[in-house]
Parts: C-alpha cells; sequence; structure tokens
C-alpha cells in the first residue's frame, strides 16, 4: 500500500479513531459503468422513455452561475466530479440503518480524462477534509453564506450537489466539465445486477463481513459491507479504507469487461435501469443521448491505466480526527491537471500516511 493510494487518520488518545460512518461507498465505478451501459443502448421507445425517466439532473451553470465557475479551457480533457450519496430517501433508506438524517458525500472523486480520452486520473478527496465552503443556492434559490472549516462529506447536505461542484472548483481551480452522483442503493443493485464481483485482497477482514485472504465473489449487500470497512481491516484507520474501495474499482470494471455486458440487450438494459435510478447528473447528461455520446467519447479510456490518487492531506493541528488539504503537494496536484500535464511524484506524497 502507497501513500498515492491511501491515508490513515491518526487516532485519538485510548485507541478512538475519527468517528465511524459507515456510508462510505466507492462510487466512480458507476460512471464508468452507466455510461459504458448506456452507450450501446439498443431498447424499445417505452425502454428508452423509461430510462431517460430515472435520471434527475442540476443545471451548474445556472446553480453556481457562468461568472462565478473557472473558465473552460480548450481541448484540455474533460473532469467529471463523482459523489456517493449516502441520503435515506427512498431505497436509501432500507440499506444500513435508516434512521439516519440528511444527505453526505462521504465519496468524492474529481476524475480527470486528458485530451485524447485514452487514460483517466481520479482524485479522492477525503470526506473528512476541512475545506472553505463558497456561499451557494438551496433549492429554493436562497443563498446559503459560505463557511470555514466544513467537512467535505457536509457540503452536499447544504446546498447540494451545486454547492460540492463550487466547492471543488474553487478549491482547485479546475472546472468541473461533469457531475455524476449516484445514491447508496443504486450501487447494491448494480451490483445484483453483474451477478457479483470478484474482489482479492491480501490481508484479512473482521467484523460486519469476515473474509480471509484471497479471492471472494461478493453480492450487492456485500459489496456495501466491503467498501464500508474500517476497523476490522488493515490498522482501522478511517482514510485508509480508501485501498478497499479502489480494490472494488478495479474488480468491478474487471467484471463489466469480462462479460462483455453491451452484447446483451437483456442484461444490458437490466443494469442501465438499476444505474439511472439512482443517479443525478449535470443538465448536459440528463437523458440517454446524453449519456451515450459521453460515452463514445470516452470509448478509449482503459480502466486498467486509470491512475487513483489521495489529494494530499495533513492532520488538522486543532483537531487531530480531521485533515487539511497541505502545500505544496496540493497545489501542484491540481497545476498538473490544469494543464494537462503529468502528476509530478512530489505531489502524490501526504503527510497523513495511511495503512
Amino acid at each position: 500500500m502507497t501513500q498515492d493510494t491511501t491515508v490513515r487518520s491518526r487516532r485519538r488518545a485510548g485507541g478512538r479513531g475519527v468517528r465511524p460512518r459507515r456510508r462510505r461507498v466507492l462510487r466512480i465505478v458507476l460512471l464508468v459503468l452507466v455510461l459504458l451501459l448506456l452507450g450501446a443502448a439498443g431498447t424499445g421507445w417505452w425502454a428508452y422513455n423509461h430510462l431517460n425517466g430515472n435520471i434527475d439532473s442540476v443545471d451548474l451553470d445556472q446553480a453556481i452561475g457562468v461568472d462565478n465557475r473557472p473558465a473552460k479551457v480548450p481541448d484540455s480533457g474533460q473532469n467529471i466530479l463523482v459523489l456517493g450519496s449516502d441520503s435515506r430517501d427512498g431505497a436509501n433508506g432500507e440499506l444500513d440503518h435508516g434512521n439516519v438524517s440528511g444527505s453526505r458525500s462521504d465519496t468524492n472523486m474529481l476524475v480527470h480524462i486528458p485530451e485524447g480520452r485514452k487514460k483517466a486520473t481520479a482524485i479522492s478527496i477525503p470526506r473528512d477534509t476541512l475545506v472553505t465552503r463558497p456561499d451557494c443556492k438551496d433549492k429554493n434559490g436562497k443563498t446559503i453564506p459560505g463557511a470555514n472549516r466544513v467537512m467535505m462529506n457536509a457540503v452536499i447536505g447544504t446546498g447540494g450537489p451545486a454547492c460540492v461542484v463550487k466547492t471543488v472548483e474553487q478549491m482547485s481551480g479546475i472546472r468541473v466539465d461533469h457531475l455524476v452522483k449516484v445514491e447508496f442503493a443504486g450501487f447494491k443493485e448494480l451490483v445484483d445486477a453483474l451477478g457479483g464481483v470478484d474482489v482479492t485482497i491480501d490481508k484479512p477482514i473482521k467484523g460486519g463481513l469476515n473474509l480471509a485472504p484471497g479471492t471472494h465473489r461478493l453480492n450487492g449487500t456485500d459489496s456495501l459491507k466491503f467498501v464500508r470497512t474500517r476497523h476490522g481491516y488493515g490498522d482501522g484507520s478511517d482514510l485508509g479504507r480508501i485501498d478497499l474501495q479502489q480494490k472494488f474499482m478495479i474488480a468491478m470494471l474487471s467484471e463489466i469487461k469480462k462479460q462483455n455486458v453491451l452484447s446483451s440487450p437483456a442484461r444490458l438494459y437490466k443494469l442501465a435501469d438499476a444505474g439511472t435510478k439512482a443517479l443525478t447528473t449535470d443538465a448536459e447528461l440528463d437523458s440517454l443521448k446524453g449519456l451515450s455520446d459521453f460515452a463514445q467519447s470516452m470509448n478509449g479510456v482503459d480502466p486498467e491505466t486509470m491512475e487513483t490518487i489521495m489529494l494530499p492531506v495533513a492532520y488538522d493541528k486543532i483537531d487531530k480526527n480531521r485533515v487539511v488539504a497541505v502545500e505544496p503537494q496540493s497545489g501542484q496536484l491540481w497545476d498538473a491537471l490544469r494543464k494537462d500535464q503529468p502528476i509530478p511524484a512530489s505531489a502524490k506524497k501526504s503527510p497523513a500516511t495511511g495503512g
């Protein structure tokens, strides 16, 4: 396990770490999955309208304001913000304790696809990162004043997904071209629609999910437990859990490739229906055509070449259970992405190391 892919939360005296929230799910895989599935949508008119109606959307320019966003850089690839929401609305309330109020984005990933679209880099922003939330608008258009030292995963509950986009744009200086938010229940349904996913681990997992080292085929419910595991794996660090999340991302993409799901209209529809029910996108992707066109533009991206990096963070000096973006590493990282350049090794090193 390297510093590129994982960091560790410092524990409080007495062995207590960051307060557990067992609701983090790696959603970047859902972005790639849904786009690939819908890229070959050949269903009938009823099915087309049904899937179209599943998708919710948000107009980012209207919600944020055109003048409040970084400028689009011509021919510089694409940047997609992938959010995993643990809202307990609807079907989500049946999963992992339905008595939790509000909504959080416990997975926040900025996926950068350079010009040429042959590879991708996913930057994970730890949910416990303290950020400066800018002024945002609520669903009624009322302005919510900005605030300092706000946890990253709490931004969505205050101003919705557009507020998370605005926060990421201001902290990175990078224009977010597209938004994909997936709800809790959608992850489980997608795994079950695939018939499960094979994951391989080199260390045991104990607790809510008990797995010995080796390869295991997980259904949707166990997959949720897998990517939420914290105390029962490794040193039990909260941020170190991303190692399991990244393992699952690669495993799920490999499963999609192995099954060649695009060749089966029935399988394609089943997976697309499961994915779109829990999907919220930006206005440009809020239809099957929008998703299909974007999927076609990303055909050259090979999941096996995807680089996954944790935003370099350090432990907060006031609250050791929180982290903050550290300089100059984070600045170097964002600068490289803005310029479509390779990320220097120095920008991948984090003072908050994990394992």
